[in-house]
C-alpha cells in the first residue's frame, strides 16, 4: 500500500458510535483539517501503519475490540510519538494523568468551538 501525504494536518477519529463519529467527522472537516475514521483500535493502528502524515489522535475511550481508547493512546505514543492525542468521554472520572505524556482529554458532550480549538492548538494553527 503506499504511503500518502497531506498538506492539511490530518486528524484520525476514532469512535465506535457510528452518529458520534460521522459529527466529530463533520466538526473536524468543518474546520479545514484532513479527516480519517475508524470504527475501534484495530482499524485505527491499521491507518496509522499505512499513513505517515496523521498529526492528531481523537479517540473515544470506551470502545469495544482489542483496545479501548487509552490502550490505544499508549499504543500511539510507543510507535508514533510526534502523533499528538486527544481522547474523550463522557465519563468525567478520567484524568489527564490516565493518559500518556503529552495527551489531552476533552469530555463528552464536546462543541465544535471545543474541538477545534483544541485541534489548532495542538497543530499549531492557531
Amino acid at each position: 500500500m503506499g504511503l500518502v501525504e497531506s498538506r492539511r494536518p490530518v486528524v484520525l477519529i476514532v469512535e465506535d458510535e457510528f452518529l458520534l463519529r460521522m459529527d466529530a467527522v463533520d466538526m473536524v472537516a468543518g474546520a479545514g483539517f484532513e479527516v480519517l475514521e475508524a470504527a475501534n483500535a484495530d482499524e485505527a493502528i491499521e491507518l496509522l501503519e499505512a499513513r505517515r502524515d496523521i498529526t492528531v489522535v481523537f479517540t473515544d475511550i470506551q470502545m469495544p475490540g482489542s483496545m479501548d481508547g487509552l490502550k490505544l493512546a499508549r499504543a500511539v505514543r510507543g510507535r508514533w510519538p510526534p502523533i499528538k492525542i486527544v481522547a474523550t468521554s463522557g465519563h468525567p472520572h478520567v484524568k489527564e494523568a490516565d493518559l500518556p505524556e503529552g495527551g489531552r482529554f476533552l469530555p463528552k458532550p464536546y462543541s465544535p468551538v471545543e474541538v477545534t480549538g483544541l485541534l489548532r492548538e495542538l497543530t499549531g494553527g492557531g
